[in-house]
């Protein structure tokens, strides 16, 4: 006799219940992490929305000194592209770059021969390596930065002595230019250098245009502009000139170099780097520490026989546990075929299959016998007594076939 039926959803499969209490903890662990990577991202962003932007009052901004600078009659205007810095430049222009390192190499030096013969003034807000050697030609970073951010003039520039102590401290500099000022030192190298353009000029020329190199821009910070000689030293480095140009490179702009050309490894803190190489180092000592045994693999007889049936049972316990009375009941009528099989002249390859052993049980049993493809191709059983009767019915075929 053939049974058809639908294979019911059994116990065996999880509730919602049980894979919420499996994985809450995985998810509480999840949405913490989470959460603190939005509060961490939204933090940051507050603290360096608008820096260096003259238009933003946040504290990192620097709305402040345009404003001053506005009360003592200098204008001041932001761009964001190099062409436009390029074409503002002139011998009553003031030109600052916020940010010199996001320009690539080609627009630094078409910068450069933009400002040279201008007459102006232009600012360099903490060049580093790749762009200062480019932007003023001479000028030399030190890879070691200024333990101290506040520092005294210490050379004859004029604007610095009179604006006294001032928030400079951050990148240092030499240059090979003897006419240069270097000022506010730190370990005798420069946070400040003012480089001209010409040692002397005849009467009637324009005055000769120079460059700014400052090592950090803290002095133009809305936040930092009212300590020491910060507002002083910022008003004449940026006012001695009736007009300002405030040049805030952007992703929009084509001088800016493309994020592309950067490796993955380059956006990752040095930091992190070297923690993960000591945490490989770690490891790799754990792993000498607790392999002590370092030669081949010594086979040991057990302490104990144990019995099959013991294994058996113990699988028979972990499916009343888990209540897969669907495996189990697979795990019996497979066992059943795979013995029946050879009695009846089946192959043991073809003992699942049902084309094959369900005629050859029928033409050995005596009379119509059980529903065969019921007993042991049939549905799971929906209860313990099913499944008890499906083990009694199967033991009982086994016997009819062995019968002689």
């Amino acid at each position: 006799m053939t049974t058809e039926a639908t294979l019911p959803t059994t116990s065996a499969s999880p509730t919602a219940r049980q894979l919420w209490t499996r994985t809450r903890g995985i998810a509480l662990a999840l949405v913490l992490l989470l959460a603190g990577a939005v509060a961490i991202a939204v933090v940051r962003s507050d603290a360096r929305h608008g820096a260096l932007d003259p238009r933003s009052a946040d504290p990192h901004g620097s709305r402040a000194v345009a404003e001053l600078l506005a009360d003592h009659g200098v204008s001041t205007r932001v761009v964001t592209t190099l062409a436009d810095a390029r074409a503002s430049t002139g011998p009553d222009t003031t030109l600052l770059v916020a940010v010199p390192d996001l320009l690539t190499e080609r627009r630094q030096t078409e910068l450069r021969a933009a400002t040279a013969g201008s007459g102006g003034r232009t600012v360099l807000v903490a060049p580093g390596d790749s762009s200062v050697e480019r932007l003023a030609p001479g000028v030399t970073v030190d890879p070691v930065r200024s333990l101290d951010s506040t520092l005294s003039p210490a050379c004859d520039f004029p604007t610095a002595l009179r604006a006294g102590d001032a928030d400079t401290g951050g990148l240092r500099y030499s240059s090979s230019d003897p006419r240069a000022d270097a000022c506010y030192p730190s370990r005798r190298l420069a946070t400040l250098l003012r480089v001209p353009e010409q040692a002397t000029r005849t009467p009637g020329e324009a005055a000769s245009g120079d460059t700014i190199v400052l090592g950090s821009p803290d002095i133009l910070a809305n936040n930092r502009l009212s300590e020491h000689g910060n507002a002083s030293l910022a008003l004449q480095l940026l006012g001695s000139r009736p007009h300002l140009v405030w040049y805030l490179p952007s992703l929009s702009d084509d001088a800016v170099a493309p994020d592309e050309e950067r490796d993955f490894f380059d956006l990752l803190p040095s930091g992190w780097l070297w923690g993960t190489l000591q945490l490989f180092v770690a490891a790799a000592l754990a792993a000498l520490w607790r392999a002590r045994r370092l030669g081949p693999l010594v086979p040991e007889a057990l302490p104990v026989a144990i019995r099959a049936s013991e294994t058996t049972e113990g699988r028979a316990r972990l499916y009343r546990k888990a209540d897969a009375r669907d495996r189990a009941a697979t795990a019996l009528r497979s066992a059943t075929r795979t013995r029946l099989a050879p009695l009846v002249g089946v192959p043991v390859a073809q003992a699942d299959a049902p084309e094959a052993l369900l005629p050859a049980l029928s033409a050995h049993l005596h009379g119509d016998g059980q529903p065969l493809h019921a007993l042991l191709f049939g549905p799971p059983p929906g209860d313990d007594a099913a499944l008890i009767a499906l083990a009694d019915h199967l033991d009982a075929l086994e016997r009819e076939v062995r019968r002689p």
